[in-house]
């Protein structure tokens, strides 16, 4: 399936997940014939309890995990028809991944962490420009004067948006964020979703949020609740 022919940045077809059972009982399943399309600059919400399978859908968009059936297709690519050097690199260069721990490294300044991800990839990179392009984001998201600093030493919602900054620094197409504000007080966490939306329209990125929120998922273009395996679309 290509984009050409779908029009989609993203397309989830039929996926379903389960796991073994306890004991060797029945299977557990998880996704039921998922189906979710996502265009280019798209702000796509998903909401649902805990347990609902919110997160393991994340993780089989973004590559981290396989689903039982189905496939997901990114920029007309099918996921599990790539070997795993193939998709490191789709997971490194076009999906940003924000998860409700923002997974800074303690020991790192702020501008050290947002450069992690250009690691891999270095010897391919402008060292200068990437730099360049890191300050001008943090500048951008309010912490410009917080470079060298720790993350220790940063508010809930300054660590969240250098988090958002480095899923954002090699430039993805899909950026996912998992309950982006769920460590957040209710200002910080209204804070966050204005600044992953104004992104998302100033970058052109597209942006798959889930969320227990009903506030935050009710404020993407398209909203969807996720409960019982099923995935059903919300006015």
């Amino acid at each position: 399936m290509s984009e050409s022919t779908t029009g989609n940045l993203l397309s989830v077809s039929d996926v379903s997940m389960a796991y073994d059972g306890p004991a060797g009982g029945d299977p557990v399943r998880v996704l039921d014939g998922i189906c979710l399309a996502i265009q280019r600059g798209e702000a796509v919400g998903i909401v649902g309890p805990s347990g609902s399978g919110k997160s393991t859908l994340l993780n089989i968009i973004g590559g981290l995990d396989r689903p039982t059936s189905g496939t997901v297709a990114l920029d007309g690519r099918v996921l599990s028809d790539l070997s795993e050097q193939e998709l490191a690199r789709v997971r490194n260069r076009d999906i940003g991944f924000v998860f409700q721990l923002h997974h800074l490294l303690p020991q790192c300044t702020v501008l050290e962490n947002v450069l992690v991800p250009t690691l891999p990839i270095r010897r391919e990179l402008d060292v200068d420009a990437v730099a360049a392009r890191a300050r001008k984001l943090l500048e951008r998201v309010g912490l410009g004067d917080r470079l060298h600093h720790r993350p220790p030493q940063l508010s809930g919602g300054e660590r969240q948006r250098a988090a958002v900054v480095r899923a954002l620094i090699n430039e993805p197409c899909l950026l996912l964020a998992d309950e982006p504000t769920g460590s957040l007080d209710h200002a910080t966490a209204i804070q966050l979703a204005d600044l992953l939306l104004e992104l998302n329209a100033e970058s052109g990125v597209a942006l798959l949020v889930v969320t227990h929120s009903r506030e935050l998922a009710e404020r993407m273009q398209q909203r969807y609740e996720l409960r019982d395996g099923a995935l059903r679309t919300l006015p």
